[in-house]
């Protein structure tokens, strides 16, 4: 029935034992009420081997740490282990002034059994042994420790944002995924507020150093008062106790502090060393020829006279066994050596003719995008190189990003083969809100970057209030990742270089090879099939229909045809379906808006040189009147909710086509040729 009944009341008992966070507030409380409640000498034994063992505890953890990011709890348990050794120093003096004149036991046989163990009868000796003590953990141990934290937090908030471009340029040239991205800046922030903690943490070290060597001198000169004039003890009985109980309080309270300093120092000295500490120690130090140096040097020194010769030759002998063994067993007892480490070298000039085909630049308050938690930047980005993939068979060149201090905080930059492309200005903290919902909504009025639409940086409080009044409500990265999107439409042409094509001629399928045989170098070379597919991307024509493509400009080459425009518009009657497709509205039909006959042939007329290149040279009044019509034409349609495009003759299309461009960018005009015959059409206007 006991055996039954014990684990009932084990369950009974653990409601009424506090939660952990409870438990470790009330630790806490508990500590700072020592610094103002007396303890009892049974209680104060408990806390004060409480405290010693608790340094031990950390000081083992930290010497089997593999890297210091596994000890994050250390500069909280530093503050939490001083603490305790202020408060229990504090109720050592009390009970040492209080009650010194009692006899040895007046603090607890703990601080009574150090003192004896320290002084071994010499109130001189123990003194200057504790003080040694003290400058040993103060000047040494703490002061290295700490400046070591100092600088290591330096150096890790001064990398932060280079480390955090390393691991964004990763992901954007698809090196590592986004789990593990976000996975590398965790660690990164946590290395940053380690180090940060550390260097903090290293100065509560040093404070207790100070204060232990205060409460030192209080206990002895206070002590020495007060056995002398309030007790009647003789100075040299005074001095005795007091001196005796004081040291062995300094001791019980250095000891730990000793190896509190000694962990502490391991943990930031530890730096980029992986595996434990004694593995590290082993693995360096225990190769076979320093092993051998050593034994030499210690048969040496053991055969010089005046030296004691056992010792030196003992450990001659234990170098020299390890010696032979490491050297006897490589393969056993080394690790495989690291390649070695490339000869760090100037430059070559030639890597400054390098440039990047599309740079993001930011200022540092923007950095924030594009690392750390809640980043959307780089994830926007490969969605953006996904998307041109898809619609226009063109893989986009990686985007890199990177801070510039020249640039305003929150302003951005974006560079295409290194020259200005567009810039902008975000609030990182606020949302964009666009729209004509009626009065703009409270905030900062401004314009967005990518078509200049007015809009109102917002509040994030705000947001909720502009999406209920139909505001179209983004936030900064996605305002950024729609800039770079246009800015890529618009120079997508310049972005294919040779070798992209000659990687996608390449990738063509077996099936296909033939035709690039027959076509490639015989007909036309891949720098010409270039030219031709950025005259196609140049108008944002899809060219994942590679074959396709590959087959029209056989065709046309067959025709002794050499002009690229003249190539780029067969290609296009090739794609008629595609082109129709890919303009055909949500109602099912192609909107159109057609040319006079008169306008055909007055461009036509206009038309200047040899058959293959063929110029424009239209009356300036001419042309103004065509712009001024082609805009009130065009502004007509946009009213009524289309999007059309403007039809023309297949011989003036590219010179109409450039026209358009300057006035009505993204308006499409096609050729005759180019409406597939089963396309549906509807014509909205005309010119």
């Amino acid at each position: 029935m006991a055996a039954i009944a014990l684990p009932a009341i084990f369950d009974r008992l653990q409601r009424f034992i506090p939660a952990r966070d409870v438990a470790l507030a009330v630790g806490v409380v508990v500590l700072l009420s020592v610094l103002v409640l007396p303890l009892p000498r049974f209680i104060l034994d408990i806390g004060l081997a409480l405290s010693i063992t608790a340094s031990v505890l950390v000081l083992m953890v930290a010497m089997f740490l593999n890297k210091p990011l596994e000890f994050t709890s250390f500069p909280t348990l530093l503050l939490l282990t001083t603490l305790l050794r202020l408060s229990l120093n504090v109720a050592t003096t009390r009970l040492i002034l209080a009650h010194g004149s009692e006899g040895m036991l007046a603090a607890g046989h703990v601080v009574a059994a150090f003192g004896g163990l320290l002084m071994g009868g010499d109130v001189l000796i123990g003194v200057i042994l504790f003080a040694i003590l003290l400058v040993i953990n103060f000047m040494v141990i703490t002061k290295g420790s700490g400046r070591i934290a100092e600088v290591a937090a330096r150096f890790s908030l001064d990398a932060m944002p280079g480390k955090q471009m390393a691991i964004d340029a990763d992901l954007s040239a698809g090196m590592v995924d986004e789990k593990e991205a976000r996975r590398r800046r965790r660690e990164l922030e946590a290395e940053s507020a380690f180090y940060g903690a550390m260097d903090g943490a290293a100065k509560f070290v040093r404070g207790d150093a100070i204060a232990a060597l205060i409460i030192t001198v209080i206990n002895i000169v206070g002590g020495l008062a007060i056995g002398v004039l309030r007790h009647g003890m003789s100075f040299t009985s005074a001095a005795a106790t007091f001196t005796t109980l004081t040291v062995g309080d300094g001791l019980v309270s250095q000891i730990p502090a000793l190896l509190v300093s000694t962990a502490a120092g391991i943990v930031v000295t530890k730096g980029g060393i992986e595996g434990s500490t004694e593995a590290t120690i082993i693995r360096q130090l225990g190769d076979a020829k320093p092993l051998a140096l050593a034994a030499g040097a210690a048969t040496v020194l053991a055969l010089m006279p005046g030296l004691p010769f056992i010792p030196f030759i003992a450990l001659a002998g234990l170098a020299g066994g390890a010696s032979w063994y490491r050297w006897d067993l490589p393969d056993q007892s080394a690790e495989p050596e690291a390649p070695p480490p490339p000869i760090q070298t100037e430059p070559p000039i030639a890597d400054s003719l390098r440039i990047d085909l599309i740079r993001i630049e930011l200022g540092y308050g923007l950095l924030g995008l594009a690392g750390g938690e809640g980043a959307r930047l780089t994830d926007q980005i490969k969605g953006l190189r996904r998307s041109i993939a898809g619609e226009l068979g063109f893989i986009l060149p990686a985007v890199r990003i990177q801070d510039n201090m020249e640039l305003a905080a929150e302003e951005y930059c974006v560079r295409i083969k290194e020259i200005v492309a567009g810039r902008g200005t975000l609030r990182p903290t606020r949302f964009l809100a666009m729209g004509d919902g009626g009065p703009p909504p409270p905030g900062e009025p401004t314009h967005e970057p990518a078509f200049g639409l007015a809009a109102t940086w917002i509040e994030a409080t705000e947001k909720d209030a502009a999406t209920m009044r139909g505001l179209t409500v983004v936030d900064p990265s996605s305002v950024l990742a729609t800039h770079l999107t246009e800015l890529v439409k618009q120079n997508l042409a310049e972005l294919l270089s040779f070798a992209e094509t000659q990687k996608l001629i390449d990738d063509l399928p077996r099936e296909h090879q033939k035709l690039v045989t027959e076509l490639i170098p015989t007909l036309i070379s891949v720098g010409a099939v270039q030219r031709v597919l950025q005259g196609l991307l140049a108008e944002l024509v899809s060219i994942r229909d590679l074959p396709t493509i590959l087959e029209g400009i056989q065709e046309a080459c067959g025709g002794q045809t050499r002009a690229i425009q003249s190539i780029v518009g067969h290609v296009r009657t090739r794609l008629a379906r595609q082109l129709s497709n890919s303009h055909t509205g949500p109602n099912g039909y192609l909107p159109l808006i057609t040319m006079s006959p008169e306008w055909d042939g007055a461009f036509a007329e206009a038309l200047v040189g040899p058959p293959d290149d063929r110029q424009l040279a239209i009356a300036p009044s001419k042309l103004t009147e065509f712009v001024q019509r082609l805009r009130v034409v065009f502004d007509n349609a946009g009213q009524s909710g289309e999007a059309p495009v403007l039809l023309t003759s297949g011989l003036i299309r590219t010179h109409v086509r450039a026209v358009v461009e300057r006035i009505r960018p993204g308006t499409a005009v096609l050729a005759q040729a180019e409406i597939h015959p089963r396309a549906r059409i509807r014509t909205v206007g005309a010119i």
